[in-house]
């Protein structure tokens, strides 16, 4: 039997979790505190389309009780990987597959990539400070993984589903392996949409065209997309900083198949919807800053790239999160973004 290890069993780690349950898994969740408590206490509430289920699983905080597994989802936010693998290891072998569902450009990116420049096969350090996810995990052993759905936790061991289904996923160097089928297959049987792209690099570039420019102007003004979307001030930076993040993309060959118009108009048509970083501010939680816009930036800075306003968003966006206490400044990854 396959077995699936979800490390963060959060908002879409829970999901994910929801969804192979209904397959033939061996499926087991790693989580803490509370969330972690209530699941094992009462199971996993899931909550979608009106319907509750309540799940019963095998959660730990301790990977050591587990076995070798054959599939890892990393569910915790892009800045936390690093610390977290070393728990990790304990469980994985040269076959396991490492799946990390996050926003922002992932810590594998340029592992085998063709770009034609001095990245390929290098590590952001922006993503991954000083190479640690790229030399303990190894790039070999990821699938790529682009999250769509929109999920929340109501409290702790209790996930509504609130929009999406799909998970685009794709092999770094866009074969179509047999462990990126085996995967797919029993996503799609537990309910989900799961494209299997050949380029997933021109996907991730697409929703990061949003995450880089909404993200950070809705956590500075607190404001939703629609009502950035009213505003002509914060449409007109918005759209700066797309123009800017495609600059850097198109640099290492990335294919931007809608406009940025489109791009635009898809978000601000979503009503009363604040994004994921705005959330992690309001809640008090550290914020996604280097993944989603340090790491457009280092890109630009290394291949000559004038980004002026992305730099001048993300200094502002880590000001007002280090005086909440939600970022913790480094020299080394301030010196590449600056």
């Amino acid at each position: 039997m396959i077995k699936v290890c979800i490390f963060g069993a959060g908002a879409i780690g829970g999901y994910i979790a929801a969804c192979l349950s209904k397959t033939n898994v061996e499926l087991s969740l790693i989580a803490r505190g509370p969330h972690k408590e209530a699941i094992e206490k009462k199971g996993l509430t899931f909550i979608k389309d009106g319907k509750t289920e309540n799940l019963k699983l095998t959660v730990t905080d301790d990977p050591e009780t587990l076995e070798i597994q054959d599939y890892i989802f990393i569910s915790v936010k892009a800045h936390s990987i690093s610390n977290i693998v070393d728990s990790l290891t304990s469980i994985i072998n040269e076959q396991t597959s490492i799946i990390s569902t996050v926003n922002g450009l992932p810590w594998w990116y340029f592992h085998g990539a063709n770009t034609g420049t001095n990245l390929d096969n290098t590590y952001l350090e922006s993503v991954d400070p000083k190479g640690k996810i790229w030399n303990t995990i190894k790039p070999e052993q990821a699938i790529g993984c682009v999250v769509y759905p929109a999920c929340e936790i109501i409290e702790p061991g209790v996930i509504k589903h609130n929009e999406g289904e799909k998970f685009s996923l794709g092999e770094p160097d866009g074969t179509r392996s047999e462990r990126l089928k085996k995967i797919a297959d029993l996503l799609i049987a537990g309910g989900l949409k799961v494209p299997q792209k050949k380029n997933l690099r021109n996907e991730i570039w697409i929703k990061l065209w949003g995450n880089c420019s909404f993200n950070p102007v809705s956590a500075l003004t607190n404001k939703t997309l629609d009502q950035i979307g009213n505003d002509k001030e914060l449409i007109n930076l918005v759209r700066k900083l797309m123009e800017e993040c495609q600059l850097v993309g198109e640099k290492i060959g990335i294919k931007f198949n809608v406009s940025i118009d489109d791009r635009i108009n898809g978000a601000i048509s979503i009503m009363n919807h604040k994004p994921s970083t705005t959330q992690d501010l309001n809640a008090g939680k550290p914020l996604e800053i280097d993944p989603i816009i340090g790491s457009i930036i280092e890109i630009a800075n290394k291949l000559n790239v004038e980004v002026p306003n992305l730099k001048e968003i993300n200094s502002r966006l880590k000001i007002k999160a280090e005086n909440l206490g939600l970022y913790q400044r480094s020299k080394v990854i301030d010196e590449l973004t600056s």
